[in-house]
């Protein structure tokens, strides 16, 4: 199968150029970026030097049609809202890696995001990839709108409580902590060496774009849940995310029966890893993997479990588990190219 990258020069392009590449299914017919056209990729990371040799081009959408099957878009948002629809006439599958089709709502998506919604009928139409909870059968689906990276960690942390009414939906608080590379690779003042280094800081308070996105599928499966608390940290970091959620349990329990919960949950999903009792996962043993690494406690005297949920930002939290969508989207097992161990340290 044939595809194409637009928005090779970003970080989560590059992640998709280094997991694509290896891929025994797929071949990378072309990479594109909205400048640098005839640029070697290498020339914007050096590391590619002889290994990747492609040129960027820019995107011709007719052009394209007739040598691709899918393309991944790892653009910023307002991009993929305009090309996607071009693609999906010319009969291209797209799998969108940013946040142009994850809100289903118009209205709530212009309030978030400060910009126009992408088409209604397209919007309706389009698959949320949280890969390890899509139900349906997608082979004929033509738009695969990938999660955010923050949202990732946190819906995989708290299905299980939310899907079995396990906890009370009005008590949910998320604190989530990211690495610089989840900003993308713009410069600005906030991931300015000197800014990042050696400190921590909270961003968005209350004004989180992913705050809409986690509160819809929370909303979806358990139609008791209304808006939460969603609070985001910078850390020093260049990969990772770990999310940290805390809410009421409706009847007492105990870790164990919690955590048999998410065993049984996630029993068929190779990617989510649930940890032993008393053992709590680091960003640093999921880096650079598709793992989601998750472990809980419940607190007895305040009848309160605390769920820590861990991913790398650019591989489970975006091209990884676009990959791991195209997998589902091909039918074939979902490890196919992303089957690698994190790197330790």
């Amino acid at each position: 199968m044939k595809i194409a990258i637009i928005g090779a020069t970003g970080y989560g392009g590059a992640e998709l150029v280094r997991i694509l590449r290896q891929h025994p299914r797929v071949s990378i017919h072309s990479v594109h970026a909205s400048s640098l056209h005839g640029e070697p990729l290498s020339g914007s990371f050096p590391h590619m030097q002889t290994i990747v040799d492609d040129k960027l081009q820019p995107v011709d959408v007719e052009k394209m049609a007739q040598e691709i099957e899918l393309v991944f878009m790892a653009t910023p948002s307002g991009v993929a809202m305009k090309l996607a629809p071009q693609f999906i006439a010319q009969g291209v599958k797209v799998i969108d890696l940013s946040g142009d089709y994850r809100i289903t709502n118009q209205d709530v998506f212009e309030k978030w995001y400060g910009m126009n919604s992408a088409d209604k009928e397209l919007l309706q139409s389009a698959v949320y990839g949280l890969t390890e909870w899509i139900d349906e059968d997608i082979s004929e689906t033509k738009l695969i709108s990938n999660p955010g990276c923050y949202p990732t960690s946190v819906l995989l942390g708290l299905a299980p409580l939310i899907k079995n009414h396990l906890i009370d939906e009005k008590t949910i608080i998320i604190d989530a902590k990211t690495g610089v590379s989840g900003a993308g690779k713009g410069l600005s003042a906030a991931t300015h060496f000197a800014e990042t280094n050696d400190n921590f800081k909270i961003y968005k308070v209350n004004q989180h774009q992913h705050t809409p996105e986690i509160e819809q599928m929370l909303h979806r499966w358990n139609n008791q849940v209304g808006a939460v608390t969603f609070t985001t940290h910078l850390a020093p970091m260049t990969r990772g995310i770990m999310a940290t959620m805390y809410a009421t349990v409706k009847e007492e329990t105990t870790t164990k029966e919690l955590l048999d919960v998410f065993k049984d949950s996630y029993k068929d999903n190779y990617f989510v890893r649930i940890r032993q009792e008393g053992e709590f996962p680091s960003t640093k043993e999921v880096y650079g993997s598709n793992f989601c690494d998750i472990s809980l406690a419940y607190d007895e005297r305040t009848n309160r479990v605390t769920v820590v949920s861990v991913i790398d930002n650019l591989v489970k939290g975006a091209s990884g588990q676009a990959v791991q969508n195209m997998n589902k989207l091909l039918g074939i097992d979902e490890k196919t190219g992303i089957d690698f161990m994190p790197i330790f340290p």
